[in-house]
């Protein structure tokens, strides 16, 4: 594998090219000079949500490809990009540390994948590089996805790459020496802001990859799995925490979305999820996508693995 992405092509090419900014900051630039912050009404709607809340899945899409492990997840038209680890061979634990790592790096493909609203596979692109093949949570910055790449293990490295959603064309932007779980652009200081292993720790990194901060999460309700940016200064995420009640019993999945604020990266508003799968699985457990309406919230999931993947669309009215 190349360290840029190696590109399998399902016949689709993009309809119009887009001219390549002169420089990252520059396009970012343009691109917010263009378009307004927005008035925050999906934090202020998502505000008013509660344990209370209904949710009711209105559709449930078969994703027609095999999807994998899907880890983020970003709407842009009538497209979706999905990003998903191919697992060849699992990671297995060692018994002692061995040059800190507590975990073999396993084997696998890490996948960006393009599909359309019924689940017709549009475009496969495949990132990564060595024991780096686990991609985590997305974000669409409005010019650029930006798409982690980790060994599939924590306190380990990671790739940060932003790739063009129109040709597909994936550029390495810096390393990380951790795991990157998910990431999310702040669309007014250009900064990057990233998720380890668990979402315990936040890293923030301008967007050369200079590292401004690193500190530690404050909540501790549930592991965020993917992030998306919202105005302002915000950023959504769901996630999810297994709870056991002994070490032999199965694992209840417990769902939730957090809204966090960028600058103090403290959770604003924070409730479970609780609706659950055709195949069992809570709906936060995967990738998540919150968008607001004009009756309410939508929410897209892709909580399940092959074979068993699908667009899930949750509808949750207006309180």
């Amino acid at each position: 594998m190349t360290l840029h992405a190696v590109t399998r092509r399902a016949g689709w090419k993009a309809a119009v090219a887009v001219a390549a900014a002169a420089s990252l900051v520059v396009g970012f630039v343009a691109v917010a000079a263009s378009s307004k912050e927005g008035d925050g009404s999906l934090a202020e709607i998502f505000g008013e949500t509660s344990r209370d809340t209904e949710w009711e899945l209105a559709k449930a899409t078969d994703l027609a490809f095999d999807a994998f492990h899907p880890q983020g997840l970003v709407r842009i038209g009538d497209r979706f990009y999905l990003s998903s680890v191919e697992i060849i061979e699992q990671p297995e634990p060692f018994d002692e540390p061995r040059g800190g790592f507590d975990r073999s790096p396993g084997r696998g493909v890490g996948h960006l994948f393009v599909f359309d609203r019924s689940g017709h596979l549009i475009d496969d692109v495949e990132l990564g590089r060595g024991h780096m093949y686990h991609p985590g949570g997305i974000d669409f910055d409005g010019r650029w996805l930006w798409v982690p790449v980790a060994q599939y293990r924590p306190d380990s490295r990671a790739i940060v790459y932003r790739v063009d959603p129109d040709n597909l064309k994936a550029t390495e932007v810096f390393r990380v020496e951790d795991h990157i779980g998910g990431i999310v652009r702040d669309r007014v200081s250009g900064h990057l802001f990233g998720l380890t292993w668990g979402s315990r720790t936040f890293h923030e990194w301008t967007a050369g990859g200079d590292e401004i901060r690193s500190t530690a999460n404050p909540s501790h309700f549930v592991d965020y799995q993917d992030c998306d940016y919202v105005p302002n200064r915000k950023m959504l995420c769901g996630g999810i925490a297994e709870l056991r009640s002994d070490e032999t019993a199965p694992p209840y999945e417990l769902g939730g979305l957090a809204l966090l604020d960028l600058r103090s990266l403290a959770a604003v508003h924070e409730v479970p999820f609780a609706d659950h799968s055709p195949a069992g699985h809570v709906g936060t457990r995967n990738p998540v996508v919150l968008e607001a309406t004009p009756a309410g919230l939508r929410l897209y999931a892709a909580p399940d693995d092959d074979p068993s993947a699908a667009l899930l669309v949750y509808e949750a009215a207006a309180p």
